[in-house]
């Protein structure tokens, strides 16, 4: 722990460092681990189990879109909520990670559509509500230590948690076990974790709401630039959603062993991991926009291989390329967002963060009803190509008059898929 005589005796890291708090790398993976929860099992765990949920429970990839968005469109409801109200970060995290434990193993418990349909909804709402909090409640607290290798550890747990899902599915297969046992293994192992991160959480009563920003930024100008953050932020997510739904499944369908098709899912969740670790660290000179929009061709690239390149070595490249870049995305377009709205930026992050949100929604509704009969996925994917690379040209057609700038700040609570 490294010791900061600087910090006011009312910080909570002023405690710490008399060994009342917990350092800063057990803050870091605590975070890690929630975010994995939050993540990799509330919100993505759905996707390695899909292929599973087609061979025993019959659901097609139709359904199975609908079930994707159910989940989202609960992110986006959490997301908006958690945004408006005030709740201590204590009560949503912990509150947040029991539900998607429990939300979880409810999913191998029956084999109703309707009831499928509600319980991911409701990890959804979970999801935001945890990712939101944790980060407030880790950002704060390591903000302080200026070790940006700390903030990248944390925000690794995305990745960590979309290659545990998928290695625990491939070893679950392996032993015979089906979507139900898959579930409930995912929420049992959701259920340990939030009790491993319950001591380190401790009795804070610190609260968390947009409503802490300031009050300006609710009055924040719209202009042709921040509709444009908006717009390009909502294609970020249309785009990467679909194969970060449908990967397994085209996997599934460009080689049957499960054996092999099972790995495109750790293999995303590697390379998100590897690339938020590699961001956190990466030299000033390299602008928010400039890695916003190199992201954006990088994701494009990913996106359309399959189509191009038939067999199992498009699928890993896909899952390679989109997973090393969505979380880029993500941290990078809302650092451009405080770069192009100073101390305004709230509400333009809350926007581009309900965009994002929406285009997620939209991306396996358009799979459902574009794909076609046989459950080929060229047309979505070049849409979401085509879709990216203009939103890549679109940021460029305005320079960041602050991309020089090495005011690289830490990342904060929409700094999140």
């Amino acid at each position: 722990m490294i010791t900061r005589p600087d910090l006011p005796r009312s910080h909570p890291l002023y405690r710490e460092e008399r060994g009342d708090r917990p350092s800063g790398l057990t803050i870091a993976i605590a975070g890690m681990l929630a975010l994995a929860v939050a993540m990799g099992i509330g919100r993505f765990a759905f996707t390695p189990i899909l292929p599973m949920m087609q061979e025993d429970a019959g659901l097609s990839v139709a359904f199975g879109g609908w079930l994707a968005s159910a989940n989202y469109l609960g992110y986006l409801f959490g997301a908006v909520a958690a945004m408006a109200l005030r709740v201590r970060a204590v009560i949503a995290i912990r509150g947040g990670l029991l539900v998607i434990g429990l939300t979880t193993l409810g999913m191998g418990l029956t084999d109703s559509f309707a009831a499928w349909a509600v319980l991911r909804a409701l990890a959804g709402i979970a999801s935001a509500w945890v990712l939101i909090t944790v980060s407030a409640w880790c950002l704060e607290r390591l903000a302080p230590l200026r070790q940006p290798a700390l903030n990248g550890m944390l925000f690794s747990g995305v990745g960590a948690g979309i290659a545990g899902a998928g290695l625990l599915c491939i070893a679950l297969t392996h032993a015979g076990a089906g979507s139900a046992q898959a579930w409930m293994a995912s929420g049992i192992l959701a259920l340990l974790a939030s009790a491993v991160i319950a001591p380190v959480l401790g009795t804070d009563g610190t609260a968390y709401s947009r409503s802490d920003e300031p009050a300006a930024a609710g009055a924040r100008r719209w202009d042709g630039e921040s509709v444009r953050l908006v717009l390009c932020y909502g294609a970020a997510g249309f785009g990467y959603i679909i194969p970060a739904t449908f990967l397994p499944v085209m996997a599934k369908q460009a080689i049957a062993d499960p054996a092999l098709f099972g790995w495109s899912w750790p293999v995303f969740g590697a390379a998100a991991l590897a690339s938020t670790l590699a961001v956190a660290m990466r030299p000033a000179y390299i602008s928010h926009r400039g890695l916003w929009i190199a992201s954006h061709l990088v994701m494009t690239l990913g996106i359309v291989l399959p189509v191009f390149v038939p067999g199992l070595a498009g699928i890993l490249l896909a899952a390679l390329l989109v997973g090393g870049t969505f979380m880029v995305t993500t941290m990078a377009g809302m650092q451009e967002a405080r770069e192009v709205a100073g101390p305004d930026a709230a509400r333009l992050m809350a926007a581009m963060t309900a965009a994002f949100a929406l285009g997620q929604i939209a991306g396996p509704v358009v799979v459902s009803r574009m794909i076609g009969a046989g459950g080929n996925f060229a047309v979505p994917l070049l849409t979401a190509g085509a879709l990216l690379a203009a939103s890549a040209y679109a940021l460029s057609l305005r320079a960041n008059p602050h991309a020089n700038s090495s005011n690289h700040t830490s990342l904060t609570t929409d700094d999140t898929a």
